[in-house]
């Protein structure tokens, strides 16, 4: 049986794993000027398309304050579009035309990065843990 001090290692475990991937993650974005955080909405906002702040919010599971100050930076960077919609408390944010010019780069940058992250894992636990992760956010 998975005993308690188990499941407290496995938890410090993935903290650290969180803390180490989003130390490479930075220092992979930093020659653009970007942070991991500002990477998150900009790729959410590429694939899901105009978004609320909320919903921003809930999908990276990242309290307002926080998404403010990255939304705040990444409209001074040019990288996002706000729009008030017809309820004027509610702002639409989408990528901006120079971040659609500039995600490419910033995409193969990260995807160069993940497939170095992952270069020692089998295909087949690769697959494996991104459907134990994804099952388990879905219960979490």
């Amino acid at each position: 049986m998975f005993e308690m001090q188990d499941k407290h290692q496995l938890f410090h475990t993935i903290h650290q794993l969180s803390r180490k991937l989003t130390k490479h993650l930075n220092e992979a974005l930093e020659p653009f000027g970007l942070y991991s955080a500002q990477w998150s909405v900009l790729y959410v906002l590429k694939e899901k398309g105009t978004l609320t702040q909320k919903e921003l919010c809930d999908y990276l599971a990242v309290e307002a304050p926080p998404m403010t100050r990255t939304i705040q930076r990444l409209s001074k960077l040019g990288y996002i579009q706000l729009q008030t919609g017809e309820d004027k408390r509610k702002k639409f944010i989408g990528l901006s035309e120079k971040a659609l010019e500039d995600f490419p780069k910033w995409e193969e940058t990260v995807l160069r990065l993940n497939q170095k992250l992952v270069e020692n894992l089998p295909e087949s636990a690769q697959k494996d843990l991104r459907q134990l992760i994804s099952s388990w956010i879905k219960h979490i």
